[in-house]
């Protein structure tokens, strides 16, 4: 055996020899390694950038949430990370389940405010029931049906409207015992179920901001594990022990910083349900003006926007975007969180994405700062304990919502003869990161860098780079990004104006992959928008790589992809579509004097959407209204051209 061994050796030793052109009697000759003359094989020996995107969810509600709680979630935070790790779980109404593929990543973003409340009050705490109301909302729970409704309804327009018992708020606020624990128990559970390469869990929580009924939320997001985080209790909204206020939430993050050394990063909630007073332009929502300190900090702390989730689609409005024949999708746009205030047209450019990032532009243009340049991420805002973000596999926003017969037919919101049903809810959706390890640093180090994107559900892989320097051959590749990190920058990035010589406008490698377990593609567009010198902003949308033999008109258009869906039996085939598109494209309409920015928005073909799965599993009529198929999508973030001084 030892011989065979040491033969093989030797061949193995002749074998390299005689590449190299050495002879075994000549030891002064270079060998192969030492040959100044020849570069590395391997292309991959340099590669120090992120290689598949990680996908996860910032915004799962457990029942420690107030509302989730009200709602029939009975599943506590382990639940949530055994789900998305990719375990069968129980739901709260006796329901098996589990995903199609296990996320890489989780963070559990309870509502501070009322933090564990329901729980106290549904086990009996003495401590609480002493206080009428939760009494009150206690009785309710216990009736089900429509007393539990209204238990639910009283309560949160109960803390919307600042009269909760203010001994039962200081129950539950910061400085207290309660508080205190029950922040432990969250930190514990996030700790037990770290498997840094393997899953990550997020520690987080939601600041429930709401002004007059008007969604301000945003989930706050650390960096750090418990060492830091239990130095802290979340920060609440509710006076006096809190504030509504996002700016008083920056000082909040400002301070743990300074104290524990950690860092933090905070993400608006897509704020179709705020009517108008998520992005202002120029006075916020009590009155001061969106300049000086205000830029700053939001520039600072909120580096991503969450784009789109349950309740409803975020990027654009039709009302803001008459051109764009994709932005009417799954919109939200009746009234405020809480119902009580109706939409006015004037309200919508203070709430989508797209008109977010053009005010940038113009804040940018006149006071030097842009408040608004943010990433774009997807997340579900689900309720239930359930990241469930596939059509076939949804599972509504509260647990009452769980899969039955009935759950399509109900009214969520009525404002001045305006009805918000519930087939009106979405699927969507996740978050993807593109980090270099699977691990709570890295994940949140590309959210900062706002290399991430957001899609409504599906997994499909998106990137896009923006450089001036671009050829086609670049994209002839199975690795297109070694060009792209090269040359370019990524997603989440600022291309600068050139002071030498260079070509007229910028180019923009862009490429999608299908999901492996989803639909095809039908196109890839580029989204751009900026400014002129007299503060006017612009928009236009670009198709710039699509499926099949379709052929643009000289406006761009391109027809319909098609659609395979059959509604009766919620099937659709990928007959048409492509797996995968890429395009390397130049802005035909660049000025370099203009601020710009450009993302990619990618669009599958018509699957059919979680209504129509519904009403094949149970044998129901879809309501009249809510659509059968559904064009899922990805946004990628933003990648911004700052011209020269």
């Amino acid at each position: 055996m030892r011989r065979k061994l040491f033969a093989m050796g030797a061949l193995f030793i002749l074998s390299a020899a005689a590449v190299s052109g050495e002879t075994m009697d000549d030891p002064s000759s270079e060998s192969l390694n030492s040959a100044p003359e020849l570069r590395e094989y391997s292309p991959y020996i340099t590669q120090n950038f992120p290689l598949i995107p990680l996908w996860g969810d910032t915004h799962v509600h457990t029942s420690l949430s107030t509302d989730a709680g009200l709602a029939g979630n009975r599943l506590t935070p382990d639940v949530a990370y055994r789900f998305a790790r990719g375990e069968e779980v129980i739901s709260s109404y006796g329901h098996r389940i589990r995903l199609s593929r296990p996320l890489d990543w989780l963070a559990i973003a309870d509502h501070s405010d009322g933090m564990g409340m329901v729980g106290d009050i549904l086990d009996g705490d003495p401590d609480v029931l002493a206080f009428e109301q939760a009494a009150g909302w206690r009785s309710g729970m216990m009736a089900g049906g429509q007393a539990a409704v209204e238990a639910k309804l009283d309560l949160v327009s109960s803390f919307s409207n600042g009269e909760v018992d203010p001994g039962l708020v200081a129950l539950y606020a910061p400085g207290s015992k309660t508080f205190k624990n029950i922040w432990e128990y969250v930190l514990a559970e996030a700790e037990a179920y770290y498997d840094p390469g393997v899953f990550t869990t997020m520690i987080g929580f939601e600041w429930t901001s709401l002004i007059e009924g008007n969604n301000m939320h945003r989930v706050v997001l650390f960096r750090d594990g418990s060492d830091r985080t239990k130095q802290i209790v979340p920060m609440t909204m509710t006076p006096p022990t809190g504030s509504p206020d996002p700016r008083d939430l920056w000082k909040y993050m400002a301070r743990y910083e300074e104290k524990t050394g950690g860092e933090v990063l905070a993400i608006p909630h897509n704020g179709n349900l705020s009517n108008g007073i998520m992005f202002p332009l120029e006075a916020r929502y009590n009155g001061e003006p969106v300049s000086g300190d205000y830029l700053t900090e939001r520039a600072r702390w909120e580096p991503l926007y969450e784009v789109t989730q349950i309740k409803g689609d975020g990027e654009t409005h039709s009302f803001l975007s008459p051109d764009d024949e994709f932005a009417d999708f799954e919109t939200w746009d009746m009234a405020n969180l809480s119902g009580t205030e109706a939409k006015e047209s004037s309200m919508l450019a203070g709430e989508y994405a797209r008109s977010a990032l053009l005010r940038g532009l113009a804040i940018r243009q006149g006071q030097g700062t842009n408040p608004y340049q943010f990433g774009l991420i997807g997340s579900t805002d689900t309720h239930t304990s359930l990241a469930t973000a596939g059509e076939d596999n949804f599972f509504g926003k509260n647990s009452v919502d769980e899969p039955h017969p009935k759950r399509m037919d109900y009214s969520m919101k009525e404002v001045d003869g305006g009805e918000l049903r519930s087939w009106q809810s979405s699927a969507s959706g996740l978050a993807a990161v593109w980090a270099t390890e699977n691990t709570r640093e890295a994940v949140f180090d590309a959210m900062l860098r706002k290399e991430v994107y957001g899609t409504t559900g599906p997994r499909m892989t998106l990137r896009i780079f923006g450089g001036w320097d671009f050829v086609s051959k670049d994209l002839k590749s199975r690795t297109p990004e070694q060009a792209g990190y090269e040359k370019g920058v990524p997603m989440g990035g600022t291309l600068r104006a050139r002071t030498e010589s260079a070509p007229k406008a910028p180019s923009f490698m862009v490429y999608a992959l299908r999901d492996p377990m989803g639909a095809n593609l039908d196109r890839i567009q580029i989204v751009k928008g900026w400014i002129d010198e007299d503060g006017t902003t612009f928009e236009k949308v670009y198709n710039v790589a699509w499926s099949g033999d379709r052929a643009a008109d000289d406006n761009g258009d391109i027809p319909a992809v098609g659609n395979t869906v059959d509604v009766a039996n919620a099937t659709w085939v990928n007959s048409i579509g492509a797996s995968e598109l890429g395009k390397v494209w130049t802005d035909p309409e660049f000025d370099p004097s203009q601020l710009a920015f450009y993302y990619a928005r990618v669009l599958e073909v018509p699957t059919p959407r979680w209504t129509t799965y519904d009403a094949a599993h149970f044998g129901i009529d879809i309501p009249e209204g809510a659509p059968t198929a559904i064009q899922e999508r990805a946004y990628s973030s933003p990648i911004w051209y700052q011209p020269a001084k």
